[in-house]
């Protein structure tokens, strides 16, 4: 990106997307999935959508056995697979990551317990946090079969589960086409972690991740990942 551009586009990240004050988030005791993930060795891809990308790929980047997180946009067209239509709230897409992770390290079913316990509350349709619109929607967005049955049968099971006083909200949705953001984007908590909206938000995920799951927990964030 040109630097006039990147210049742009990162002032207006105070006019749009990933701003605004709210009451804040609480981490939850997401229950641990009673259908567990049984994959194949390899490398295996998640995409998951839980508002602002800046606190999606920031937790990831920090759990052990994710090997890459790069933030982007799903469910619309090439088109109008830029932040400032994004942004916009008119089109398709919600702000996702996609992630790359070692089955033999973290499986599927942790990732999802990991989103819903420190990055995503599941019982709000189309926001998160101080965000607002359809862009910024929590879905899980399954990659193949196994993927697909863990997240149905985990869906059920939070529901289920007394965990939250509200009804889940959160949906799977079809995989199609993810579209990389903007390079700014990318690493935005490393890059900015003075930034208002990371101090405020997401890095409260990453210690509550670091508190709640020791076990997934690593200390260096995952640079460049993906």
């Amino acid at each position: 990106m040109h630097k006039i551009a990147a210049l742009l586009a990162a002032g207006s990240l105070a006019l749009s997307a990933c701003a605004g004050p709210a009451i804040a988030e609480e981490p939850v005791n997401a229950p641990a999935a009673t259908r567990l993930a049984k994959e194949q060795k390899g490398l295996k891809t998640a995409i998951f959508a839980g508002g602002c990308f800046w606190g999606v790929e920031g937790v990831f980047s920090h759990v052990k056995g994710v090997t890459g997180a790069v933030s982007g946009y799903h469910g619309g067209t090439a088109k109008s697979a830029s932040y400032e239509v994004v942004s916009s709230g008119l089109t398709d897409h919600a702000e996702a990551v996609k992630i790359t992770y070692d089955p033999s390290v973290v499986r599927y079913d942790q990732l999802l317990q990991v989103l819903f316990s420190v990055v995503a509350d599941p019982t709000l349709k189309n926001r998160q946090g101080p965000d607002v619109g359809t862009q910024y929607r929590a879905a899980i967005i399954p990659t193949n079969a196994e993927q697909a049955a863990v997240a149905k049968a985990y869906l059920a099971q939070m529901g289920k589960s007394g965990v939250w006083s509200k009804p889940i909200v959160t949906g799977i949705e079809s995989y199609k086409t993810f579209y990389p953001a903007e390079a700014y984007h990318q690493d935005f908590m490393l890059k900015n972690p003075k930034h208002g909206y990371i101090t405020r938000w997401d890095a409260p995920k990453v210690a509550a991740l670091k508190r709640m799951f020791p076990a997934l927990y690593r200390a260096s964030f995952l640079k460049d990942a993906g």
